[in-house]
């Protein structure tokens, strides 16, 4: 290993839903034989309820509240990390910010049509209830500029699977400057 993987960065998956972050992050992880976390997952478990639950309770302004609380407490950890952050992290400037500094921030992306066949319904995920495809084409849209002013890298997933996925991120990752 080269670069900034022999260094205290943190590697930092962004990308919206279904673009492969959290299997993409744990297989990373496991190669660097560090630890994996995914920011929605640690907001699920420092709310006490699920990301539906949050929703019904304070909207998506709790949840990214939350959100923003957590991503500092990452981005400050000691041990290098492997952190998938949940798709609408960078909307937020302090968490790209924050990101940007502690880690190597790779965009995983895919066009809107892989990302729909990946999610599913979107039964378990508020901000594609009513329409799924509708939903990511216009999240697709409207947060691109945020996925390009947080990356220092960007990787294609469509039509790859996950082990070449996570070659590709490892070798930006292994190339990025420490």
């Amino acid at each position: 290993m080269t670069g900034a993987a022999m260094t205290g960065k943190h590697l930092v998956l962004i990308g919206l839903m279904g673009a492969g972050k959290t299997t993409v992050g744990a297989e990373c992880a496991q190669r660097l034989g560090r630890t994996f976390v995914d920011t929605d997952d640690l907001v699920v478990s420092t709310a006490h309820m699920t990301v539906e639950g949050i929703f019904a309770d304070g909207g998506e302004p709790r949840f990214r509240q939350l959100e923003h609380v957590v991503v500092a407490d990452v981005s400050a950890s000691p041990e290098p990390l492997v952190i998938a952050c949940g798709g609408g992290t960078v909307l937020d400037a302090d968490n790209r910010r924050a990101l940007r500094a502690s880690g190597v921030v790779v965009w995983l992306r895919a066009p809107a049509a892989t990302l729909v066949s990946r999610v599913g319904d979107g039964s378990t995920r508020p901000l594609l209830r009513d329409d799924p495809a509708g939903a990511l084409a216009r999240l697709v849209r409207l947060r691109e500029p945020a996925y390009e002013a947080a990356a220092h890298a960007c990787v294609d997933t469509d039509d790859l699977d996950v082990a070449a996925v996570a070659d590709a991120v490892l070798s930006v990752f292994e190339g990025a400057p420490a």
